[in-house]
């Protein structure tokens, strides 16, 4: 089954969090799907992970760069995995309709918006009666990740 890792935004912004997970990602020389909630996010996060940090490369597109299939990390608002990704990476409200195309699934919610907590919390539910395992992890006061719920 595929494992789904719920990381609750509340002390770093998505644009802080998100190249560290695919740096590691990256790292390991698997290939990611970014999907958002809209193209413009997309391209939008795409624009910030060139820039993010000054003596970083994370090789990556969308569908305005073309060569969407050789891409290592490609984000996204539509349907398809183009890139062949192990990797899913849900964000800003996107949401793929069958986790299990995935080895690994990564959420990355607002968590100071209880809209995306109420629909993070539904998506945790859907996921566990699916039998996917489950681990949640919150920043603590020093903003390091902390593993506080594992299903």
């Amino acid at each position: 089954m595929t494992e789904v890792r719920f990381y609750q935004l509340q002390r770093a912004s998505l644009e802080e969090a998100l190249p560290v997970i695919l740096e590691r990602v990256y790292a390991r020389g698997d290939r990611a799907l970014v999907l958002t909630g809209s193209q413009e996010r997309a391209e939008a996060l795409s624009a910030w992970l060139w820039t993010f940090r000054e003596r970083s490369f994370l090789p990556h597109g969308t569908q305005r760069d073309g060569n969407d299939d050789r891409q290592p990390i490609y984000l996204t608002a539509q349907a398809g995995n183009p890139n062949a990704a192990d990797v899913l990476v849900q964000c800003d409200g996107g949401s793929w309709p069958n986790v299990a195309d995935f080895r690994l699934v990564v959420d990355m919610f607002d968590g100071n918006d209880p809209n995306a907590v109420a629909a993070a919390r539904d998506r945790w539910r859907q996921y566990k009666e699916e039998g996917h395992p489950l681990v949640y992890y919150q920043q603590n006061p020093s903003g390091k990740w902390e593993e506080t719920t594992r299903a």
